[in-house]
């Protein structure tokens, strides 16, 4: 009889139409990885649109994948509901449900204050890790296309830490995906390792995440109050939909009365 009960706790729930969406997108990103792998070996003057002005004078399988990571940056700039994370698309007034109570704007400048402490904790981390790479690609161990393959091993990261485990968890304290206070930080991240590559490739991406994460710094100043779970009601575990760091939730459902 007990052992009945204990496994009725782990009855799977059904995956979101969101969480799939993220699932197949990580395969895909799989793929990438393995293609630019192979080319970094086999087909390198497919890189050469890496240097200068080469973007514009021949066609390169790179071009597919700037087209894929300009319109990944576009969603996150405008409000779309259909499988994409709350957690992205936090900052736009749509997507904020406001709690019935009054919203006590002393925990929110708490909030704010904590947040953002532990936020640029990482950001300082990361800068760390990404002079290493320049000291690296400085002393010519890492070349131009080895950072690009470094940013694309990054694109396939940010979705391991969003699917399955996520390291940040441990600075930024916060519960999961969906109140993240980093969640648009993640092409930035990704395109900083090109910022030693130069040239129009890298530069473009490495411009368009930066206009990304500003607006994304900009909304959080304005409206803190879309991120913080005490006060938008869609970003608690009970108005949850997304279900996209599934992991998170069963611990959370578990631990409640």
């Amino acid at each position: 009889m007990a052992k009945k009960q204990k496994s009725c706790l782990y009855v799977k729930e059904p995956l979101s139409n969101v969480r799939k969406s993220y699932i197949l997108k990580f395969s895909a990103r799989c793929i990438i990885l393995v293609l630019c792998v192979l080319i970094f070996f086999f087909a390198p003057e497919q890189l050469d649109i890496l240097k200068g002005l080469n973007f514009f004078k021949k066609f390169s399988l790179l071009h597919l994948l700037w087209g894929v990571w300009v319109f990944d940056m576009l969603c996150q700039l405008l409000p779309i509901r259909k499988k994409i994370a709350l957690g992205s698309q936090k900052i736009f007034k749509e997507r904020f449900r406001p709690i019935k109570e009054k919203i006590n704007s002393h925990a929110l400048k708490e909030y704010v204050i904590s947040t953002t402490r532990a936020a640029y904790k990482v950001l300082v981390l990361w800068s760390l890790l990404i002079t290493a790479l320049g000291i690296l690609h400085y002393c010519g161990i890492l070349s131009d296309s080895m950072l690009f393959i470094v940013s694309v091993v990054f694109y396939l990261c940010d979705l391991i830490c969003v699917l399955f485990w996520c390291p940040f968890r441990l600075i930024l304290k916060n519960r999961c995906c969906t109140t993240c206070r980093i969640f648009n930080w993640d092409h930035l991240m990704m395109f900083t390792p090109m910022i030693f590559v130069g040239g129009f490739f890298s530069i473009s991406l490495l411009l368009m995440a930066l206009i990304v994460w500003l607006v994304w710094e900009l909304c959080f100043g304005a409206h803190p109050e879309r991120f913080w779970e005490n006060s938008n009601e869609a970003l608690k575990c009970s108005s949850c939909t997304d279900k996209l760091c599934i992991q998170y939730c069963q611990k959370l459902r578990k631990n409640q009365p």
